[in-house]
Protein backbone atom coordinates (compact mmCIF):
# COMPACT_ATOMS: atom_id res chain seq x y z
CA UNK A 1 0.00 0.00 0.00
CA UNK A 2 1.07 3.58 -0.71
CA UNK A 3 0.25 6.50 1.58
CA UNK A 4 -0.94 9.69 -0.10
CA UNK A 5 -1.65 13.27 0.95
CA UNK A 6 -3.99 15.56 -1.03
CA UNK A 7 -3.23 19.30 -0.97
CA UNK A 8 -5.88 21.48 -2.60
CA UNK A 9 -7.62 24.66 -1.41
CA UNK A 10 -10.98 23.54 -2.85
CA UNK A 11 -12.87 21.06 -0.67
CA UNK A 12 -14.90 19.57 -3.58
CA UNK A 13 -11.63 18.88 -5.41
CA UNK A 14 -10.19 17.09 -2.36
CA UNK A 15 -13.35 14.99 -1.97
CA UNK A 16 -13.37 14.14 -5.68
CA UNK A 17 -9.71 13.09 -5.64
CA UNK A 18 -10.25 10.93 -2.55
CA UNK A 19 -13.22 9.16 -4.17
CA UNK A 20 -11.31 8.61 -7.43
CA UNK A 21 -8.37 7.09 -5.58
CA UNK A 22 -10.59 4.76 -3.53
CA UNK A 23 -12.39 3.51 -6.62
CA UNK A 24 -9.64 3.35 -9.22
CA UNK A 25 -6.38 3.19 -7.24
CA UNK A 26 -7.07 0.85 -4.31
CA UNK A 27 -3.34 0.53 -3.66
CA UNK A 28 -3.39 4.16 -2.46
CA UNK A 29 -4.50 5.11 1.06
CA UNK A 30 -5.19 8.81 1.66
CA UNK A 31 -3.77 9.66 5.10
CA UNK A 32 -4.45 13.42 5.06
CA UNK A 33 -6.29 16.13 3.13
CA UNK A 34 -4.92 19.67 3.41
CA UNK A 35 -6.39 22.96 2.21
CA UNK A 36 -3.15 24.94 1.97
CA UNK A 37 0.58 24.47 1.60
CA UNK A 38 1.65 25.07 5.24
CA UNK A 39 -0.82 22.39 6.39
CA UNK A 40 0.47 20.09 3.68
CA UNK A 41 4.09 20.56 4.72
CA UNK A 42 3.24 19.69 8.34
CA UNK A 43 1.33 16.59 7.21
CA UNK A 44 4.19 15.44 4.98
CA UNK A 45 6.72 15.78 7.80
CA UNK A 46 4.46 13.94 10.25
CA UNK A 47 3.01 11.18 8.05
CA UNK A 48 5.86 10.54 5.57
CA UNK A 49 3.68 9.82 2.51
CA UNK A 50 4.81 8.00 -0.62
CA UNK A 51 2.77 10.32 -2.83
CA UNK A 52 1.54 13.92 -2.71
CA UNK A 53 -1.30 15.07 -5.00
CA UNK A 54 -0.70 18.79 -5.21
CA UNK A 55 -2.73 21.63 -6.72
CA UNK A 56 -0.42 24.31 -8.13
CA UNK A 57 -2.93 27.18 -8.03
CA UNK A 58 -3.71 28.01 -4.40
CA UNK A 59 -3.99 31.33 -2.54
CA UNK A 60 -1.10 32.26 -0.29
CA UNK A 61 1.40 29.70 -1.55
CA UNK A 62 1.62 28.10 -4.97
CA UNK A 63 2.01 24.34 -4.96
CA UNK A 64 5.30 24.91 -6.77
CA UNK A 65 6.75 26.28 -3.53
CA UNK A 66 6.41 22.92 -1.76
CA UNK A 67 10.03 21.89 -2.20
CA UNK A 68 11.22 25.20 -0.77
CA UNK A 69 10.23 23.77 2.63
CA UNK A 70 12.39 20.64 2.35
CA UNK A 71 16.06 19.80 2.00
CA UNK A 72 16.84 17.58 -0.97
CA UNK A 73 17.46 14.54 1.26
CA UNK A 74 13.99 14.95 2.81
CA UNK A 75 12.17 14.63 -0.52
CA UNK A 76 11.49 10.89 -0.49
CA UNK A 77 7.96 11.19 -1.90
CA UNK A 78 6.56 11.48 -5.41
CA UNK A 79 4.41 14.40 -6.55
CA UNK A 80 1.52 14.46 -8.98
CA UNK A 81 0.58 18.05 -9.81
CA UNK A 82 -3.02 18.95 -10.57
CA UNK A 83 -4.13 22.09 -12.37
CA UNK A 84 -7.18 23.68 -13.94
CA UNK A 85 -6.77 24.44 -17.63
CA UNK A 86 -3.94 26.91 -18.14
CA UNK A 87 -2.14 26.62 -21.46
CA UNK A 88 0.97 28.43 -20.25
CA UNK A 89 1.31 26.21 -17.16
CA UNK A 90 0.78 23.04 -19.19
CA UNK A 91 3.55 24.05 -21.59
CA UNK A 92 5.82 24.68 -18.59
CA UNK A 93 5.14 21.15 -17.33
CA UNK A 94 6.07 19.70 -20.71
CA UNK A 95 9.31 21.69 -20.87
CA UNK A 96 10.20 20.48 -17.38
CA UNK A 97 9.49 16.79 -18.14
CA UNK A 98 7.04 16.57 -15.23
CA UNK A 99 3.69 14.83 -15.37
CA UNK A 100 0.51 16.61 -14.38
CA UNK A 101 -3.24 16.00 -14.18
CA UNK A 102 -5.67 18.38 -15.80
CA UNK A 103 -8.86 19.19 -13.89
CA UNK A 104 -11.48 17.78 -14.07
CA UNK A 105 -9.40 14.65 -13.55
CA UNK A 106 -10.33 11.53 -15.48
CA UNK A 107 -9.96 8.10 -13.82
CA UNK A 108 -7.80 6.81 -16.68
CA UNK A 109 -5.34 9.71 -16.44
CA UNK A 110 -5.17 9.32 -12.66
CA UNK A 111 -4.45 5.59 -12.92
CA UNK A 112 -1.75 6.23 -15.52
CA UNK A 113 -0.13 8.92 -13.37
CA UNK A 114 -0.17 6.74 -10.27
CA UNK A 115 1.24 3.74 -12.13
CA UNK A 116 4.30 5.68 -13.29
CA UNK A 117 4.96 7.84 -10.24
CA UNK A 118 8.67 8.25 -9.70
CA UNK A 119 10.56 10.58 -7.43
CA UNK A 120 11.45 13.46 -9.73
CA UNK A 121 14.72 15.29 -9.32
CA UNK A 122 14.63 18.70 -7.66
CA UNK A 123 16.27 20.13 -10.75
CA UNK A 124 13.11 19.44 -12.77
CA UNK A 125 10.94 21.25 -10.21
CA UNK A 126 13.32 24.21 -10.34
CA UNK A 127 12.94 24.35 -14.12
CA UNK A 128 9.14 24.18 -13.79
CA UNK A 129 9.08 26.96 -11.19
CA UNK A 130 11.38 29.22 -13.23
CA UNK A 131 9.41 28.71 -16.44
CA UNK A 132 6.01 29.39 -14.86
CA UNK A 133 7.26 32.57 -13.20
CA UNK A 134 8.97 33.88 -16.36
CA UNK A 135 7.21 35.89 -19.06
CA UNK A 136 8.87 33.68 -21.65
CA UNK A 137 10.04 30.10 -21.20
CA UNK A 138 13.74 29.98 -20.50
CA UNK A 139 14.74 26.36 -19.93
CA UNK A 140 13.98 22.77 -20.88
CA UNK A 141 14.78 19.55 -19.00
CA UNK A 142 15.81 16.66 -21.25
CA UNK A 143 16.58 13.04 -20.30
CA UNK A 144 20.20 11.96 -20.33
CA UNK A 145 20.82 8.42 -19.08
CA UNK A 146 19.28 8.10 -15.62
CA UNK A 147 19.13 11.85 -15.03
CA UNK A 148 17.99 15.08 -16.65
CA UNK A 149 20.01 17.88 -18.20
CA UNK A 150 18.75 21.47 -18.06
CA UNK A 151 19.29 23.51 -21.21
CA UNK A 152 18.69 27.20 -21.88
CA UNK A 153 16.24 27.20 -24.80
CA UNK A 154 17.96 30.21 -26.39
CA UNK A 155 21.20 28.20 -26.65
CA UNK A 156 19.64 25.45 -28.81
CA UNK A 157 20.76 26.01 -32.41
CA UNK A 158 18.86 23.09 -33.90
CA UNK A 159 17.63 19.59 -33.07
CA UNK A 160 18.15 16.69 -35.43
CA UNK A 161 15.86 13.66 -35.28
CA UNK A 162 17.42 10.20 -35.34
CA UNK A 163 14.50 7.75 -35.11
CA UNK A 164 13.40 7.51 -31.47
CA UNK A 165 16.35 9.72 -30.43
CA UNK A 166 17.29 13.33 -31.10
CA UNK A 167 20.59 15.20 -31.23
CA UNK A 168 20.55 18.69 -29.71
CA UNK A 169 23.17 21.08 -31.09
CA UNK A 170 24.06 23.87 -28.66
CA UNK A 171 25.69 27.29 -28.76
CA UNK A 172 28.85 26.04 -27.03
CA UNK A 173 29.33 23.43 -29.80
CA UNK A 174 28.30 20.52 -27.57
CA UNK A 175 25.87 17.91 -28.89
CA UNK A 176 23.45 15.97 -26.71
CA UNK A 177 21.85 12.67 -27.69
CA UNK A 178 18.51 12.29 -25.86
CA UNK A 179 15.86 9.58 -25.83
CA UNK A 180 13.04 11.66 -27.32
CA UNK A 181 11.95 11.77 -30.92
CA UNK A 182 11.84 15.02 -32.89
CA UNK A 183 8.04 15.12 -32.87
CA UNK A 184 8.17 15.30 -29.08
CA UNK A 185 10.43 18.34 -29.18
CA UNK A 186 8.27 19.95 -31.86
CA UNK A 187 5.20 19.62 -29.63
CA UNK A 188 7.05 20.91 -26.56
CA UNK A 189 8.50 23.95 -28.34
CA UNK A 190 5.40 24.58 -30.45
CA UNK A 191 4.54 27.86 -28.69
CA UNK A 192 8.05 29.30 -29.01
CA UNK A 193 8.09 31.62 -32.03
CA UNK A 194 11.79 31.00 -32.58
CA UNK A 195 11.40 27.35 -33.60
CA UNK A 196 10.15 25.72 -36.79
CA UNK A 197 10.25 22.18 -38.17
CA UNK A 198 12.03 22.87 -41.47
CA UNK A 199 12.47 19.25 -42.54
CA UNK A 200 11.33 15.82 -41.38
CA UNK A 201 14.62 15.50 -39.48
CA UNK A 202 15.27 19.06 -38.27
CA UNK A 203 13.80 21.53 -35.79
CA UNK A 204 15.56 24.90 -36.06
CA UNK A 205 15.96 27.92 -33.77
CA UNK A 206 15.73 30.84 -36.20
CA UNK A 207 17.69 33.13 -33.90
CA UNK A 208 20.74 31.20 -35.12
CA UNK A 209 19.94 31.29 -38.85
CA UNK A 210 22.36 33.35 -40.95
CA UNK A 211 20.72 32.91 -44.36
CA UNK A 212 18.19 30.94 -46.39
CA UNK A 213 19.20 29.59 -49.81
CA UNK A 214 16.69 28.29 -52.35
CA UNK A 215 19.33 26.51 -54.46
CA UNK A 216 19.96 22.74 -54.27
CA UNK A 217 16.47 22.08 -52.94
CA UNK A 218 16.72 24.72 -50.22
CA UNK A 219 18.89 24.98 -47.11
CA UNK A 220 19.63 27.17 -44.09
CA UNK A 221 23.08 28.41 -43.12
CA UNK A 222 23.46 28.42 -39.33
CA UNK A 223 25.79 30.57 -37.24
CA UNK A 224 27.67 27.49 -35.99
CA UNK A 225 28.60 26.56 -39.58
CA UNK A 226 26.03 23.80 -40.11
CA UNK A 227 23.82 23.67 -43.19
CA UNK A 228 20.25 22.49 -42.59
CA UNK A 229 18.17 20.99 -45.43
CA UNK A 230 14.73 22.45 -46.04
CA UNK A 231 11.58 20.72 -47.29
CA UNK A 232 10.16 22.40 -50.40
CA UNK A 233 6.74 22.98 -48.81
CA UNK A 234 8.34 24.92 -45.92
CA UNK A 235 9.60 27.80 -48.08
CA UNK A 236 6.82 30.29 -47.26
CA UNK A 237 6.86 29.43 -43.55
CA UNK A 238 10.64 29.91 -43.42
CA UNK A 239 10.50 33.36 -45.00
CA UNK A 240 7.74 34.38 -42.59
CA UNK A 241 9.67 33.01 -39.61
CA UNK A 242 12.83 34.88 -40.62
CA UNK A 243 10.85 38.12 -40.84
CA UNK A 244 9.35 37.59 -37.38
CA UNK A 245 12.51 36.50 -35.55
CA UNK A 246 14.93 38.94 -37.18
CA UNK A 247 12.73 42.03 -36.63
Amino acid sequence: MMKAIIIDDEKPARISMDLLLKEFCPEITVVAECENLPEGVKAIRKLQPDLVLLDIEMPGHSGLELLDFFDEKEVNFSIIFTTAYNEYAIQAFKLSAIDYLLKPISPEELMNAVSKTTKQKNIQYQVLSENIQAEKFQKIAVPSGNSFVVINISEIIFIKGEGSYSEIYLKDKTKLLVSRNLKNFEEILLKDSRFLRTHKSYLVNFEWVLSYHKSDGGWLQMENGNSIPVSSEKSAAIIEKLNVVKR
